[in-house]
């Protein structure tokens, strides 16, 4: 089975192809997962593999480690587009998400004050007030929506919470007021005898819906580059992508970016 990616709280930079050269925090377990999605396409892997024993990095040793690294990048000359929390699991389940954002922008001026923040969350713990204003100070708040029909995103990214639906992920997005990005997954396949494909005209109908409800700056749409846990899943190509991004911005009136 594949298993976590990151056994570092701060690893790269690496060249993302939707944010350049970014460094990567992650804020969850560096011999573990822990996340409130199990999606059939994370690089990571699925939960089953365990949360691990490490737990949480601290707030400090998070702040500790970042500095020193931006520190020795900056004596170096190296180049730094985005700081970025990903990693293994979501990072907004961190207890003290909001000071670590705090902490990384303090040290973000300091050292690459031109460099952006950027969060990759699942949009799942929007409805709490401490997240919701941690995501509100960083430059790219990046949020999950794979798909606006509930029974389609419950089959791909398995909630943990039976309760969550597109409904509430969107309600909660559109609170930003367009200080968001909007990030979606399309691929198609099967998982346990259940054929999956958010490309249809159906899904692509309610994703436009929904697009125009939350009114981000910009929509960032993406298919599978990496080895994923569920081996039936069927990458979408580039010219497809492409279709179904200009449909998106001609409806919507919307960027969008196709990584």
């Amino acid at each position: 089975m594949q298993t976590v990616l990151f056994h570092s709280t701060i690893f790269g930079p690496i060249r993302s192809r939707r944010l350049g050269v970014s460094l990567g925090v992650n804020l969850t377990p560096d011999d573990g997962k822990i996340c409130s999605f199990d999606c059939l396409y994370c690089e990571a892997g699925f939960n089953a593999q365990g949360q691990g024993t490490t737990g949480f990095p601290p707030r400090e040793q998070v702040a500790r480690q970042l500095e020193s690294r931006l520190k020795n990048m900056s004596a170096a000359g190296e180049p730094l587009d985005v700081i970025t929390f990903s990693g293994n699991g979501e990072p907004t389940l961190h207890p003290d998400f909001g000071g670590v954002i705090d902490d990384t922008l303090r040290i973000r001026d300091e050292y690459y004050p031109s460099a952006k923040v950027s969060v990759l969350s699942n949009s799942t713990r929007l409805d709490r007030p401490s997240v919701e204003e941690a995501l509100r100070k960083v430059d790219n708040n990046i949020l999950k929506l794979d798909s606006a029909v509930t029974d389609t995103m419950k089959v791909i990214d398995r909630p943990n919470n039976p309760a969550f639906t597109s409904e509430k992920a969107i309600a909660d997005i559109a609170k930003f007021h367009g200080q968001c990005i909007v990030q979606t997954m399309f691929l198609r396949g099967e998982y346990d005898g259940v054929k999956i494909d958010n490309t249809t005209t159906a899904e692509v109908d309610a994703l436009v819906k929904a697009y125009t409800t939350i009114a981000p700056r910009e929509i960032m749409i993406y298919s599978i580059d990496r080895k994923t846990p569920a081996e039936t899943l069927e990458k979408i190509d580039r010219q497809e992508l492409e279709r179904i991004g200009e449909r998106i911005a001609s409806e919507t009136g919307i960027p969008v970016q196709v990584a």
